[in-house]
């Protein structure tokens, strides 16, 4: 069999909204609104994994792991987001498949350089983007735009042909049957978005989400337009992929690529999701295809964290896995004719988080975190429980006031707990922080949190009720500790191995 193409898709902030994954929820959960044919697709002709995590709920941190296939704190200045640098000296599957005769290249966003723009995105050189970037940047804003002046169908086809044209572009730079790897990172699901788009570019009801959001959530309108809104853009990524499919079948290469398709990490500017080791936070689709390798229709339990992507791909490609990508190919779990838990030993995943933005002031420093994930446990590490989780306060509205216009005040809240992104949902909780039932749900998003935390998310999936403290617990807590600071110590993070961690002097705090 000849080399496979592989198309490797990454949303930016997606997190596990598609309706290939209803099926495993309740007919209530915010997955039966949506509808997104071609991941479903993806899922019906290859596998889907129901227990797929990124290493890092930031977009940096967690694309240095996916190109190095190692955790992030092992990727030097990539374990943070602003101020990273790519360490050139740390293999990445594209430049692997790179050296190895693929044509390589991307369009949209693969990686956040900070320090250094100029530097190679961990090996993924050449980007194909002469079309344009108006569909992965705010894509509903673009569309409403231009539904002044034509319909709404045709408003977003504008923007779909801006997709196929850049695909092309790096089509045609391929030279004669050279096997590729294209790496398509839109960022529209990433803030900010147009608000009502959900409702306007896509005939979602916001009032249909009432009842739908987790615990933590205000279940109020401001909230809950704001979440519809967001789901349009998971329907805009859907649509985006579909065109990218449509041209491979037209080449007559979608059977001989392998396809896989998963986010960076949760929704932005919602509590306890982006920037947060909470399941909202870290929980991705993940879906694959490559017709003679995956059977169709399989779907696994086994953990995966998207760091195994890096091997995965050197592996399918017939390229030698580089000795320093700790990570595991998930090759024996594609290929396997079997459904469930394939390997038994993926138990369980590890996460974690150092620097987002809010601490990128000179003098700031990090919120360090790391968990452990097994499938009826969450173990949070908080290691300066001092410090505020999502950022400080900062200048905080007067609730006082009369009810302000959210996605007005949403944009004066960027300084104000500035790990969460500006959003209508942020900028209603701060100014309700006082209202008897909000206090708690704000607490949860903003407040100072303990040194650990266990979640049983067999009687509690939204994570509200610390069980760190109950002696009925203590079993469980001590077990998944020690079994997180096993794999800290094993894999060398400097959280746990150096006594002055390097993480909270320079040049991680610049």
């Amino acid at each position: 069999m000849s080399r496979p193409n592989i198309l490797f898709v990454l949303g930016d902030d997606w997190g596990r909204y598609t309706s290939a994954y209803a099926v495993d929820e309740g007919k209530m959960s915010v997955n039966h609104l949506i509808d997104t044919p071609n991941v479903d697709r993806i899922a019906r002709e290859g596998v889907r994994f129901r227990n797929a995590f990124v290493p890092a709920p930031s977009c940096t941190p967690c694309r240095s792991s996916i190109l190095s296939g190692r955790y992030f704190w092992q990727t030097g200045l990539g374990a943070i987001l602003q101020g990273a640098e790519w360490d050139t000296s740390i293999p990445t599957f594209a430049l692997e498949l790179e050296r190895h005769g693929y044509h390589v290249g991307y369009t949209y966003k693969v990686w956040s350089p900070g320090r250094n723009p100029d530097a190679p995105f961990g090996g993924v050189r050449n980007r194909y983007q002469s079309a344009g970037d108006r569909f992965c940047w705010n894509f509903s804003r673009n569309a409403t735009k231009l539904a002044a002046n034509m319909s709404v169908e045709r408003a977003k086809g504008v923007l779909y042909r801006e997709v196929r044209d850049n695909f092309d572009e790096f089509l045609a730079a391929r030279l004669g049957n050279t096997p590729f790897c294209y790496w398509w990172g839109p960022t529209n699901t990433h803030r900010d978005w147009q608000r009502g788009s959900g409702k306007n570019l896509w005939g979602l009801e916001p009032d249909d989400l009432k009842g739908r959001l987790p615990a933590f959530l205000p279940d109020v309108p401001a909230v809950r337009e704001d979440f519809c809104d967001y789901l349009g853009e998971c329907q805009a990524f859907d649509a985006g992929l579909g065109v990218i499919l449509s041209r491979l079948e037209a080449i007559g290469e979608l059977d001989n690529t392998l396809i896989v398709v998963s986010g960076d990490h949760g929704v932005p500017g919602m509590p306890r999701a982006k920037c947060n080791l909470y399941d909202i936070g870290c929980e991705v689709a993940l879906v694959a295809r490559w017709l003679g390798r995956i059977r169709p229709g399989r779907v696994v339990d086994d953990f995966v964290n998207l760091m195994d992507i890096a091997p995965t791909l050197c592996e399918a490609a017939g390229v030698p896995i580089p000795d320093n990508m700790i990570a595991r190919s998930l090759m024996p779990v594609l290929v396997s004719d079997r459904s469930g838990q394939i390997e038994p030993d993926r138990d369980y995943v590890v996460t974690g988080r150092e620097r987002h933005v809010a601490r990128a002031r000179p003098g700031k420093l990090p919120y360090p975190q790391r968990a452990l994930r097994t499938s009826d446990f969450l173990y949070v590490r908080n290691f300066e429980p001092d410090r505020w989780p999502i950022g400080d306060p900062g200048i905080l509205d007067d609730p006082t006031q009369a009810e302000p216009d959210y996605q007005t005040l949403c944009n004066k809240t960027e300084l104000t707990y500035a790990d969460m992104d500006g959003s209508p949902t942020k900028a209603w909780m701060i100014h309700h922080r006082n209202d008897a039932p909000v206090r708690p749900l704000y607490q949860l998003a903003f407040g100072k949190r303990p040194g650990e935390e266990l979640y049983d998310l067999r009687t509690d999936p939204h994570y509200m009720n610390n069980l760190a403290g109950d002696p009925a617990y203590r079993e469980v807590l001590d077990r998944l500790g020690t079994k997180l600071m096993a794999v800290l110590t094993q894999h060398n993070d400097p959280r746990v191995t150096q006594a002055k961690c390097c993480f909270e002097s320079s040049p991680y705090t610049d």
